[in-house]
This record gives C-alpha cells, sequence and structure tokens, in this order.
C-alpha cells in the first residue's frame, strides 16, 4: 500500500540555545518527528531503488498471469534534476574587484577542489530530489591529517541526521545531530551546539567537548519550504502508469494463453493434454443433434488505447514536475534559445533557478564554517559577501549570437567592455574574464609596439647602411 506523503517536517524548539543541562530534553522531543520524518525518507529511497507498490499486485481472476512491470519513472526524474542542476561545478566567483581577492577566491576553489566537492554536491542534489531534504558536515583537519584542504566536507545520511531549528524569529539552527547503531544496536547520538559537541548514548551524556567552529557543522539542503521531494507529487500517477503496463501485458499474455471453449465435446483430461501437445486430436460429439466447437475465450485490453492513457498520464508528470518533454514534442526545426522555450524547458529552467535559491541559503552557512576554518588554520582573510555563488548548467543558446553580441558591445565606445563581459551570458565569472582579457589584451599590445619599434630600428639602421654606402662611393670617386 502507497503511503500518503505532505513533506519532512521541521523540527522546532522552544529553547534559544543548547546546553548540558537541556540538550538530552531537546534532543527526546525531537527524536519522534524525526522517526516520522525517517519512515518517510526510506519509502522514497526505497521507491527511487525501484521497490514500488506494484510489486505487491496480486489478481483474483487468472492469478498465475500476474506481471508487476516497475517502470521507474522516479529514478528517471532524480536524475534528470539532478543532472540539470548540478551537470557542471558550482563556481566561487569574486564579489568585488582587486587582484588580493581573487587570489584568496582562487585558493578557495582549490580547498574544495581537493575535497571532490562538486561530487559531493551532487550526492546532495540526489538526497534532496528524492526525500526534500539532505545534509552536510564540515570539520577541520585533525593534527597530522593535514593535506590539500584545510577542512573535510561530508554527505550525510538523511535517515539518520536531523538539525533543530529555534521556534522563534528566522528559525535559526540550533542542533544538529547525526547517530549510529553499534552492533548491540545501542544509538549513539553525536550532537553539535554552536559552540559544543555532545555524545548521549540511552539518555545520558557520556561526552562534553568545547569546539571553534562557530556554527553548528551540521547543514540542511532542503530542495524547497516544505521538504517534499522531486517525484513524490506524483507518486500516484507513477503507481498508476506501472499497474497500467502491467494489465497491458497481462492481456497480451491472456491472449496468447486464451482459454479454451469446449461446446458439445466429450474431452477426457487425457485427451485435452494430448491436443496440446499436438495441436489436433480426434473427438466425438456429447449430443449428435448439435454442433460440437472449440473455441478460445478471449478478452484483451486495447493496446491503442491504454497507449494513450499512459502517455496522458506521464505527460501530466513532466508538468507537475517541471520537466521537458525530451522525447521532443515538437517536430519543428527550432534550434538555439528557442528550443529552451519549446517543449518544457523553460518550465524545468524555472524549477532549478527555485532550487538555486535555497541551496545558495544553505551554501552560504556551508561557507561561514569553511571560511572560520580557513581563517583560523591557514590564515586566509575572505569573508561569505566577498563570495558570488554561481551554478552553471549545459547551455542551449547558440553561443555564435553570444560571442556577437560580446563583439558589438566591446566595439560600441559608449559602453564599458567590463558590462559587455557580463551581459554577453558568455561567461561564469565575467570579472575574471575581463581581466584575463584585459591582461591579455595589454600583453598582444605591447609586443605589437615591440615589434613596430624592432621594425622602424631596422629600417632606420637599413637607411643608415645605405647613406654610408652612397658617401663611400662618392668619396672613391672623388
Amino acid at each position: 500500500m502507497a503511503m500518503i506523503l505532505h513533506g519532512r517536517r521541521m523540527i522546532k524548539t522552544d529553547a534559544t540555545e543548547v546546553t548540558i543541562d537541556n540538550v538530552v530534553t531537546i534532543l527526546r522531543k525531537a527524536l519522534p518527528y524525526h522517526w516520522k520524518n525517517r519512515s518517510e525518507i526510506q519509502y522514497l529511497w526505497a521507491y527511487y531503488k525501484g521497490k514500488q507498490p506494484v510489486l505487491n499486485r496480486e489478481k483474483q481472476v487468472r492469478p498465475e498471469i500476474t506481471n508487476r512491470i516497475v517502470e521507474n519513472r522516479a529514478n528517471e526524474i532524480v536524475s534528470f534534476k539532478s543532472g540539470y542542476l548540478m551537470g557542471e561545478p558550482l563556481q566561487y566567483v569574486s564579489h568585488g574587484n582587486g587582484k588580493n581577492l581573487a587570489d584568496a577566491i582562487n585558493q578557495l576553489n582549490e580547498f574544495v577542489f581537493a575535497e571532490e566537492k562538486s561530487a559531493k554536491d551532487k550526492e546532495l542534489a540526489d538526497w534532496f530530489h528524492i526525500c526534500g531534504t539532505s545534509f552536510r558536515m564540515i570539520l577541520p583537519d585533525e593534527e597530522g591529517e593535514e593535506d590539500d584542504s584545510p577542512f573535510e566536507i561530508y554527505t550525510l545520511d538523511p535517515r539518520n541526521t536531523f538539525v533543530v531549528y529555534n521556534n522563534g524569529l528566522g528559525n535559526k539552527p540550533i542542533l544538529g545531530v547525526k547517530y549510529v547503531v553499534d552492533e548491540n544496536g545501542v544509538v549513539h547520538y553525536s550532537c553539535y551546539s554552536k559552540y559544543e559537541y555532545f555524545e548521549i548514548v540511552e539518555s545520558k551524556i557520556v561526552n562534553v567537548q568545547p569546539h571553534i567552529l562557530g556554527d553548528i557543522p551540521i547543514i540542511e539542503y532542503p530542495l524547497n519550504l516544505a521538504r517534499i521531494g522531486a517525484f513524490e507529487l506524483v507518486i500516484p500517477l507513477l503507481d498508476a502508469i506501472n499497474l497500467t503496463d502491467s494489465n497491458r501485458l497481462d492481456g497480451v499474455e491472456q491472449f496468447i494463453q486464451a482459454l479454451m471453449l469446449f461446446h458439445n465435446v466429450d474431452i477426457s483430461s487425457d485427451d485435452y493434454q494430448k491436443l496440446r501437445e499436438e495441436g489436433a486430436i480426434k473427438f466425438k460429439d456429447i449430443d449428435p443433434q448439435l454442433k460440437a466447437e472449440i473455441s478460445y475465450l478471449i478478452s484483451s485490453l486495447n493496446q491503442g488505447e491504454t497507449q494513450t492513457l499512459v502517455d496522458h498520464m506521464y505527460q501530466t508528470v513532466l508538468t507537475i514536475c517541471g520537466m521537458p518533454n525530451r522525447n521532443g514534442g515538437s517536430s519543428t526545426s527550432d534550434t538555439g534559445s528557442a528550443v529552451i522555450m519549446r517543449d518544457g524547458w523553460s518550465a524545468a529552467e524555472a524549477r532549478a533557478k527555485d532550487s538555486e535559491l535555497m541551496f545558495k541559503k544553505s551554501e552560504r552557512r556551508f561557507l561561514r564554517l569553511v571560511l572560520n576554518i580557513c581563517h583560523t588554520l591557514v590564515g586566509m582573510d575572505l569573508k561569505v559577501s566577498n563570495i558570488e555563488i554561481r551554478f552553471t548548467r549545459r547551455n542551449y543558446e547558440n553561443i555564435l549570437q553570444k560571442a556577437q553580441v560580446l563583439d558589438l558591445m566591446l566595439k560600441n565606445n559608449k559602453i564599458h567592455p567590463r558590462l559587455a563581459f557580463e551581459h554577453c551570458g558568455l561567461f561564469v565569472d565575467s570579472d575574471l574574464a575581463y581581466t584575463l582579457s584585459a591582461e591579455y589584451a595589454e600583453e598582444q599590445e605591447r609586443k605589437a609596439q615591440e615589434q613596430l619599434e624592432q621594425q622602424m630600428a631596422m629600417k632606420a639602421q637599413e637607411a643608415n647602411n645605405n647613406t654610408n654606402n652612397e658617401e663611400g662611393g662618392n668619396n672613391e670617386t672623388e
């Protein structure tokens, strides 16, 4: 039986801060909400992997022909959403000017590259598209474990992780919790407040340690405010598609294995078996006055009508999920930006923009933690306000058109070149592209000037040599 889902619950408490005196109470009150979320997340995770209600399907009539077809479109939805949002690595670019700022941003990008953050961003995207939320943890390198980055990034399983928020204005996070179950079935809770770490086992605090991170190292990345997964709203339609496809295959098999109808025929079980094996048999009438007949009892679905129904349901799925019809619902030859507007690509882009806004909100909390660690361990002087978070997606627009726009804007002496780079849409980091291009142009101009000076010097030398030769010739004549 399908589970009724309405998104995951935001876990809240009236407490404004977590201390050694109230952490156990806060944890105990939060757990029932987490268990409910966890059961739903587990259901969505199983659904994503293909464990769907149609596998439990039963038939009352002809139960020996019972197909259970899982057309796993939930997996398709998550794959498309994650790939479209995170198909290209997330970029940190400078929000401002200055070489020192650019160097610090480059160093930060090197740190996150060393931590394979792009792959871990994809893991986050998969989780929050599956179950509506995901979690990440950031910790500094321990002494003796220093590598190419001063911090470590971990993607946490949302079935074993949650964040507790204050019930007041702004719903600020005050406690991050992850837990493991040991081989004896005992649950070990790791609880992080803004300044302290608590280990709790069987409602008892067994370890307390301060930390210098300045914030909770567990960060939640929700997909939306209701924490609804990408395919959650269309599960009834996906179940209906599975059931319809299963019935269609049942219909085909029942047609092939149609029941035989004997009318006025005297046939034994042995004779029937012989008929099935050899395809023909002699038989006698029960009543010579009536016609003996053997026919098939056939009942089949209209395959054309059921296919139309499946197509309609899937199109509804695409509409609700904000996905394009990648099979090409239009037969036009449009290219470039027209492709985006056609067949639902504009809706996909709009949904991706919404996801970007939610992701950036959590990503800024991530950056504050990372920058605190970098400032403490490597002396990096960088603020979150200096960093712009940019998403890049596979470009469906005509790159030639953008290049032409850039060329036209650069030729207009009333438009600053920096604005041309910013508005043409060719570059992820327009400031960096402008800076590199300006430096390159200056270098090329310098080389051209040097070459011109060399050529002029060579011509002057040739002219001088010719003059000397002419003077020498005149002296000989004299």
